[in-house]
C-alpha cells in the first residue's frame, strides 16, 4: 500500500482550540506555574509559530495537548483542549488517549537521538506504531514506513528501514522522525524545535520538505521555536510567548513589520546585531600556514592506507590580537578538525605558530605552558562540566594544574573575580553542581573556567547554538566585554550565520576542508564571492 497525498482544499474549521490553559508542575518549593491562561486556536491547514525563550511555556503547551508532561503535572479546572470537539484534559484512560496519539496528532522532538529507542531499528519503531493505530498487516506497514522515507527525501530507504538511529547523519534522523511522525498521515503535526541541531542548509531542507508535506496533505502545524527566521519561513499565524503567557499574537506579516510588544521587538533586535571592528593588524597571536589534516582511509587484511579523508586541506590565516575569526561551515567541513590540530590533539602536518613559537617544534612539557594561553569553550555546557564537581572545583581546576603551589586564598580570590567577572555571585555559585544552572549560566561557567588562566586565545566551539536568542545575546555581549577588558582574540566556529554576524570582524567558509572564501564581515554578508557562501546566507536569510 502506498501512501495517497491529496492536495489542500481552501475550507478551513478550527482543528485545535486551547481555551485557558493553565498548567501548574509540583516541585520541592511547592507549584510553579508553567503556562498562564492561555487561549489559541489552530484551523485546518494552517501553521502556527509558537515563539518564546526557554522556560517560556511553549513544549509544555505542546506536550499538553498530547498528555506527555510528567506525573506532577496539574491542569487546573476550567481549561480546555479541544480537538475533533473533545477536550484531551477530560481523557482519563491510556485507551482515551490512543485516539489522539500518533494517529490524530503527532510529534516531531527536538532531538532525534534521544527520541528514536536506540536498541531498535528504525523502520521496526515506524511499523510498530502503525500497527499500533492502523488496522493494517505488517508487510503492508514496512511498505508505507519505507514509502515515508523515500518521501522525505532519503535515499536508499530500504536501507535505512534497517538501521539504528546512530547509524544515521543528523538531518537524516531528523527526516526519518518525520517519516515516522507523518506514516500515520496525522491531522495535526506538533514539531518542537525540530531543527535547533542541523546545519543551516539541512535545517532550509527540512522546513522546505516540512512545508511541502503540509500543502499536500492539508496537515495542521503547531511550530515550535525560538528563532524567529525559521517561524517567519513557516508560520502563517505567530503567538509570542513568555513567562507561560502570549504577549502577543498575530499574523506573520504583522508580526515582522509592525510588532507591539516590547518582548517581541526585543527578539527581534538580538537577531540583527552586527559586529563593531574593534581590533588592529598589529600584533599577531596565531598563524597558521598550509595546514593539512588527512585521515588514512585503510583495508585490507594488512590494513594499507589505499586514500586519505582531507578534513583540513593547505589552510592558511593570520589572527590579531582583539580579533574574531568566525569559522563557518556544514558538517564535515573541517572545523573541529582546525580545533583539534590547533590544540595538538591530533597529527597534523604545516605550521601553528602560537606568539612567534611554532608548535611543531616543542617538547610535550613546554606545550602544556602553550595550552594555558589557549583555552577552549564547548558547544554545550552541560555534558563539558563534570556532574560530581562543584563550581568552585571546576572553575578552579586549571589553577591546580599550572599553578601546582597556588595558595588557597589566591585560588578563593581568583574564583571569586572570574565568577563575577562572568556575572555569577560566588556565594551563590561556587558550593553548588552544574545541574543546578540554566543553560545560559552553564555556559557563563564554561566561560569562567577557561578564562581563570588569562588565555590570549579563546576558541569558542558553537558556544551560542543551544541557547536562546535572549541568552545569546547575553553570551555574545558577555565575551565582547571580556575580550575588549583582557585583550583576548577569539576563534569562533559555529554554523549559525546570524550569531556569526554579530560577533566576527573576518569570516573564513570552510567546505570539505578547503579555503572556499576568506574576508571581512560586511564583505562577506553584503558581497560574498563564492556560491556556496552564497548557499550558507539563502539558508538563513533568504
Amino acid at each position: 500500500m502506498r501512501l495517497i497525498l491529496t492536495e489542500t482544499n481552501n475550507y478551513m474549521t478550527n482543528l485545535l482550540e486551547i481555551k485557558n490553559l493553565n498548567v501548574e508542575f509540583d516541585t520541592d518549593e511547592g507549584r510553579i506555574l508553567a503556562v498562564n491562561n492561555l487561549s489559541l486556536s489552530l484551523k485546518e491547514g494552517e501553521v502556527l509559530g509558537i515563539v518564546g525563550e526557554s522556560g517560556s511555556g511553549k513544549s509544555v503547551t505542546a506536550k499538553s495537548i498530547m498528555q506527555l508532561n510528567p506525573g506532577n503535572t496539574h491542569y487546573e479546572d476550567g481549561g480546555e483542549i479541544i480537538i475533533d470537539d473533545e477536550n484531551v484534559l477530560k481523557f482519563d484512560s491510556i485507551k482515551d488517549l490512543k485516539k489522539i496519539r500518533g494517529g490524530k496528532v503527532s510529534m516531531i522532538f527536538q532531538e532525534p537521538m534521544a527520541s528514536f529507542a536506540p536498541a531498535i531499528k528504525i523502520g521496526n519503531q515506524m511499523v510498530e506504531q502503525l500497527l499500533l493505530h492502523k488496522s493494517i498487516k505488517k508487510a503492508e506497514a514496512k511498505s508505507i514506513s519505507v514509502d515515508m522515507l523515500k518521501r522525505v527525501g532519503i535515499a536508499d530507504a530500504e536501507k535505512r528501514f534497517n538501521q539504528y538511529a546512530f547509524e544515521l547523519s543528523g538531518g537524516m534522523r531528523q527526516r526519518a522522525m518525520i517519516a515516522m511522525a507523518l506514516s500515520t498521515m496525522p491531522k495535526l503535526l506538533l514539531a518542537d524545535e525540530p531543527t535547533t541541531a542541523l546545519d543551516v542548509t539541512v535545517q532550509l531542507q527540512i522546513l522546505q520538505l516540512l512545508k511541502r508535506l503540509q500543502e499536500k496533505l492539508n496537515m495542521s502545524i503547531l511550530f515550535i521555536s525560538h528563532d524567529l527566521a525559521i517561524v517567519k519561513h513557516m508560520a502563517d499565524y505567530i503567538c509570542v510567548m513568555k513567562n507561560g503567557k502570549i504577549v502577543e499574537q498575530n499574523t506573520k506579516k504583522e508580526i515582522f513589520i509592525n510588532p507591539k510588544n516590547e518582548y517581541t521587538k526585543e527578539l527581534m533586535s538580538f537577531q540583527n546585531q552586527i559586529r563593531n571592528q574593534n581590533y588592529i593588524e598589529k600584533k599577531i597571536v596565531l598563524k597558521i600556514e598550509n595546514l593539512k589534516v588527512w585521515y588514512p582511509i585503510k583495508k585490507g587484511l594488512l590494513k594499507r592506507t589505499i586514500d586519505h579523508v582531507k578534513a583540513i586541506n593547505n589552510l592558511s590565516f593570520t589572527l590579531y590580537e582583539k580579533e574574531t575569526i568566525g569559522i563557518v561551515g556544514e558538517s564535515g567541513s573541517g572545523k573541529t578538525s582546525l580545533i583539534l590540530a590547533i590544540l595538538k590533539l591530533i597529527e597534523s602536518k604545516g605550521k601553528i605558530i602560537i606568539n612567534d613559537t611554532d608548535l611543531s617544534k616543542i617538547t610535550s612539557k613546554n606545550l602544556k605552558k602553550i595550552r594555558k594561553n589557549l583555552q577552549i569553550v564547548f558547544q554545550d555546557p552541560f555534558s563539558s562540566l563534570s556532574p560530581r564537581m562543584t563550581i568552585e572545583q571546576i572553575v578552579s581546576e586549571g589553577l591546580s594544574v599550572h599553578y601546582p603551589s597556588i595558595s588557597l586564598n589566591d585560588k578563593y580570590t581568583k574564583v571569586k573575580s572570574i565568577l563575577n567577572e562572568v556575572g555569577l555571585n560566588y556565594e551563590e555559585t561556587f558550593n553548588r553542581f552544574p545541574h543546578e544552572f540554566s543553560g545560559g549560566q552553564r555556559q557563563r561557567i564554561a566561560i569562567a573556567r577557561a578564562l581563570i588562566l588569562n588565555p590570549k586565545i579563546l576558541i569558542l566551539d558553537e558556544p551560542t547554538s543551544a541557547l536562546d536568542v535572549g541568552i545569546q545575546k547575553q553570551i555574545i555581549d558577555l565575551l565582547n566585554h571580556l575580550q575588549n577588558k583582557f585583550s583576548m582574540s577569539y576563534l569562533f566556529i559555529s554554523h549559525d550565520m546570524k550569531v556569526i554576524k554579530s560577533v566576527a570582524d573576518n569570516i573564513i567558509v570552510l567546505e570539505k576542508g578547503n579555503l572556499i572564501e576568506k574576508n571581512g564581515n560586511s564583505q562577506i554578508f553584503n558581497f560574498p564571492k563564492s556560491n556556496y557562501t552564497k548557499k550558507l546566507l539563502n539558508s538563513v536569510f533568504n
